[in-house]
């Protein structure tokens, strides 16, 4: 498995994977995929480069209860071992760790599940974490529900260190959540 740019040349197997109904969104799930499907319809190239915005020059992002919020800068690695195997996404705000309040973490991630026990995930964050810190960034917080051994694994991995077990804000859906935190050192 390796992390890839986003591109063109990987995009069929990205539309394949929303049109098998996985979404990297795990709150909105089908709607979300539905949503990517109909960007990419419009406008395949916009759709690729938008996955990579260090800038934050992209839209306002839609919440999962709908609300709108300013773009963070970030961008999105596709998980490849031959096909599609999921994403791995990095956020941060400029000269701060600090996330405001609708950014639950720095880093999130999804693997499509005809790919998840391979190890695909720890390996994606593994090599995401040095990127992070070539954003300048010290260390980086993660959230997962507490139900989500497989993503607490995948963090602990990593060297995440549980900080903090908090309720998600009401546009998350209000459930608990578990807050890591990797140093970058």
């Amino acid at each position: 498995m390796q992390l890839v740019w986003p591109s063109l040349h990987h995009l069929p197997s990205y539309i394949a994977a929303l049109q098998a109904g996985w979404s990297a969104d795990n709150l909105r799930g089908a709607a979300a995929a539905v949503e990517e499907l109909e960007r990419i319809n419009q406008d395949r190239a916009a759709f690729v480069a938008s996955m990579v915005d260090r800038e934050a020059k992209g839209g306002p992002v839609k919440l999962p209860d709908g609300t709108e919020v300013n773009r963070l800068p970030g961008f999105r690695r596709w998980l490849w071992d031959g096909e599609f195997c999921g994403v791995i996404g990095l956020r941060w705000q400029r000269g701060t760790e600090v996330l405001p309040p609708h950014c639950l973490g720095h880093i999130g991630y999804a693997v499509v599940p005809w790919k998840r026990r391979r190890g695909y995930a720890a390996r994606a964050l593994a090599e995401t974490l040095p990127l992070a810190k070539a954003e300048g960034l010290r260390y980086v917080e993660i959230t997962t529900d507490p139900e989500n051994i497989a993503s607490q694994r995948v963090i602990e991995a990593n060297g995440g260190v549980l900080i903090e077990r908090f309720i998600k804000p009401a546009q998350f859906g209000g459930a608990a959540g578990l807050r890591y935190r990797v140093e970058l050192s």
